[in-house]
């Protein structure tokens, strides 16, 4: 690899989330964020709530006012954005206040045209694809665990599974117990779903897959009927925890099993 003649700084990574860099530094910037995980962990958490503040704005009405208004209240943003920009901590604290004044400004449109802005149910929509396949092996398991003529393969053995399918399964904690192993396959290869006993949420389930994309994803909540899964990536393999609808802290946990993998 040659090395980067302009060292990438944090100015550099604002940039990048801004969408204000060059085509040729913002490889410079993929490359040093390729090499360093946590620092692309921050990068890509900020780089979701930016798209989240442009999904809002982009389904406010199309009337004339409205469409001033969100005008108005990007420009606002920007100018926040901009004077908050000193520095590590207030990267952070500028992406809080710029949602912040969004937020006040879908207060104010939704008094003047209605509901706009994006719920907990469609966040939840938003989550990846794998997230779906998550829930449906989780589902699945609960089925074979009623099964007599089913009985769990309790023969867990990360390195075997590392070696047959290249991915790396998260160390659990010490008070959690695997209840069984299931390969199963998905549109990039086989998933593993791990069947988990835990004190804290009862049966949940562990489910690991490679989704044919490279991404730091932190773990993140999503909403399926009456389960909760928190879902994340690291690298090539994404992962998901999946447990009932009343699981608290379960972010806490996936958070985790994440850090186990670096």
């Amino acid at each position: 690899m040659i090395p980067h003649a302009d060292p990438v700084s944090d100015d550099d990574l604002q940039a990048y989330i801004d969408d204000e860099l060059s085509a040729a530094r913002r490889i410079d910037v993929e490359a040093y964020l390729s090499t360093r995980p946590a620092e692309a962990s921050r990068v890509m958490a900020d780089l979701r709530i930016r798209d989240e503040m442009r999904l809002a704005l982009a389904e406010a009405p199309r009337s004339a006012s409205a469409a001033a208004m969100r005008v108005s209240t990007v420009e606002s943003a920007r100018r926040l954005s901009r004077a908050l920009s000193q520095d590590r901590l207030l990267r952070r604290l500028r992406l809080v206040a710029s949602v912040a004044l969004l937020v006040g400004a879908g207060w104010l449109a939704h008094a003047q045209f209605g509901p706009l802005g994006v719920g907990k149910v469609v966040a939840s929509d938003l989550a990846p694809a794998y997230v779906n396949d998550a829930v449906m092996a989780h589902r699945t398991s609960q089925v074979r665990a009623t099964m007599p003529s089913q009985p769990g393969a309790k023969d867990y053995d990360p390195a075997d599974i590392r070696a047959a399918t290249a991915i790396e399964m998260p160390a659990l904690p010490r008070d959690w117990s695997v209840a069984d192993v299931q390969v199963f396959p998905s549109a990039f290869g086989p998933s593993i779903e791990l069947s988990v006993r835990t004190e804290d949420f009862g049966t949940v389930s562990l489910f690991a897959v490679r989704p044919g994309t490279f991404d730091v994803v932190p773990a993140t909540m999503a909403y399926r009927d009456e389960l909760s899964a928190a879902y994340w990536q690291v690298g090539e393999v994404a992962y998901a925890l999946v447990a009932g609808a009343n699981s608290p802290e379960l972010d806490r946990a996936a958070s985790r099993l994440a850090r186990s993998l670096y």
